[in-house]
Parts: C-alpha cells; sequence; structure tokens
C-alpha cells in the first residue's frame, strides 16, 4: 500500500479513470449513486480527478476539508470512488475564497433540487451545494447539514492536512471521525467503509 495521502488518492483516481474508461456514459450524477456500489456506478468516474479543484482550493487559501470515499482512500481504503465531497465552516467571510477557487476550474453549482445557482458567495451558504467541475462533482456542506447526532463541527477542528508536491495542503477528516460520519448516514456503503476504516484491509 502506498504510505503517502495524496499518492493514494493520485493513484486510486488513475484506477478509476481507467476502470471506467470502456464504459458507456449512463446519465447518473453522483445524486443518483447506489446506496451499496457508489459513485463508481455513475458518470462522475469517468475522467475523475479531484486534483484541479483541490490544488484551486489551496491556491485561494481555502480550508474545506475533505469528506466521503476520497477521505476514506487518503486513510488507505481500496474501494474506489467518482466523487469529491467537502466540509467547510460556513463562515459568511470565507464564502468569496472558496466561490473563487470553485469559480477558476469553471465548477457548475446546482441546489438540493438540482436547480442551476450562479457561482457566488452566497451559494456556499446554504447547508449543501452540489457541484460539477471538470474532474469531479460531489456535495461541498457546511455544518448546518443535518448530520443525526453528530457534530460535525469537531471535524473540522480535527481534521488532518497532507502536503504533497509543490506545497500542496489538502485537509482531510480524520479517521476517528470518518467512522462517525460513516455511521451517522447508515447506507450500506457507508457502514461497509466504516468497517473496512475500523478492521484495516
Amino acid at each position: 500500500m502506498i504510505d503517502e495521502p495524496l499518492e493514494r488518492l493520485r493513484a486510486a483516481a488513475r484506477r478509476t479513470r481507467e476502470l471506467a474508461s470502456n464504459r458507456a456514459g449512463t446519465g447518473l450524477g453522483h445524486e443518483d449513486a447506489d446506496d451499496d456500489v457508489g459513485t463508481i456506478g455513475t458518470d462522475g468516474a469517468l475522467g475523475f480527478d479531484p486534483f484541479p479543484l483541490l490544488e484551486a482550493l489551496h491556491r485561494h487559501g481555502v480550508r474545506a476539508v475533505v469528506i466521503g470515499q476520497v477521505a476514506g482512500i487518503m486513510h488507505g481504503s481500496a474501494e474506489l470512488t467518482g466523487d469529491l465531497d467537502l466540509l467547510w465552516d460556513g463562515l459568511p467571510a470565507h464564502a468569496p475564497a472558496l466561490a473563487a477557487a470553485f469559480a477558476s476550474v469553471g465548477a457548475r453549482l446546482t441546489d438540493e433540487a438540482g436547480d442551476p445557482v450562479a457561482t457566488r458567495p452566497d451559494a456556499f451558504l446554504r447547508p449543501k451545494v452540489r457541484f460539477t467541475s471538470p474532474g469531479a462533482g460531489g456535495d461541498c456542506c457546511t455544518p448546518a447539514l443535518p448530520w443525526g447526532g453528530l457534530q460535525v463541527r469537531e471535524c473540522l477542528d480535527g481534521a488532518i492536512t497532507a502536503v504533497g508536491a509543490g506545497g500542496l495542503e489538502v485537509h482531510y477528516v480524520s479517521r476517528a471521525d470518518l467512522i462517525r460520519m460513516r455511521r451517522a448516514l447508515g447506507r450500506p456503503k457507508d457502514l461497509r467503509r466504516a468497517d473496512e476504516l475500523i478492521n484495516g484491509w
């Protein structure tokens, strides 16, 4: 297993692209993902590369924390994914930098109903906004999004920072907090991936 979290992610993204390279598009986005299979079965896996957006967040000084299966991969999970989910603090003062980062990679935003919203700071103040950008789509969430009894603001405080080539910094949720998030969501894929994080691979 590759030891460095960002290199693990790069390798997993390459495997995802290879796996999906001969597959026709289905029209399914990450919001249509099967609760057992996950987004590897959606069009998000076609050309999956989270690094352009992660690099844009770094350039704009945004402290958005990677959650979901991309974080799982960074912790060593063998399961692949086709989406990138993010959590940030939701403070209005930080929204302009977040919007600038997303705009710089040509991201398109929609609300939870799937209706387009402009890539402006106020769009990110929603509990969750969906995004599609070259290489990756997913959800960008704030602590206002309901997570059952889980206080996700603590997940922001306990996040880990991986440093890669050229000084790229990517913040991602800790293993313990990711397990708690998985259990709070409770879908078959989340419970399976929580067990993987606990028991190893």
